[in-house]
């Protein structure tokens, strides 16, 4: 395992998504944050954190996107996640989904998918923290916190004090 980015790493990464959404929305009035659980929305909780120091606080849940997934048969069962969804919805507004780690472009999928059935928002947006390349789909992020090459043979962990007890992402060989 290599480390790739430590507690310090991510917190600026995050600080940078955050100020550019707030950039490239003119405010953050129209926002709405979803992460796409387990990961990302914990990270998802961070950046609205950010927005409301930068400027003004963001509605913010989470979208749990299981029965969209296109592998579901290829997986053991797993529990469905709340999707929290805030009381502002998403009609209408500029939505930013939030993920760790972007690779083929199917959690996407699935997530743009539940999105479908929940409204039609304004736009969608993406924020990662890692994107590390392989897309199987025409799916790319708008706001990346590093991005990461990687062999076939390589994955991305990523690890949170939330749920971890750590902040820390790295790269694990042969799996």
């Amino acid at each position: 395992m290599a480390a790739v980015l430590d507690a310090g790493d991510i917190g600026r990464a995050l600080k940078r998504i955050a100020h550019e959404i707030v950039e490239r929305n003119h405010g953050t009035s129209n926002l709405t944050i979803l992460g796409i659980p387990t990961r990302g929305a914990f990270l998802s909780e961070r950046i609205s954190a950010i927005l409301a120091e930068i400027d003004s606080p963001v509605p913010h849940g989470t979208l749990d996107i299981t029965l969209h997934r296109d592998d579901l048969r290829l997986r053991p069962p797993r529990p469905l996640l709340p999707t929290v969804i805030p009381a502002e919805g998403i009609e209408g507004r500029d939505v930013v989904l939030v993920d760790d780690v972007l690779f083929s472009g199917r959690t996407i999928r699935a997530a743009l998918d539940a999105i479908g059935e929940i409204g039609r928002p304004k736009s969608v947006q993406l924020a990662v923290l890692v994107d590390r390349g392989h897309r199987e789909l025409p799916i790319r992020a708008d706001y990346v916190g590093k991005n990461i090459p990687t062999s076939a043979t390589e994955s991305v962990k990523v690890l949170l004090s939330e749920i971890d007890g750590d902040d820390l992402v790295e790269i694990v060989t042969g799996s």
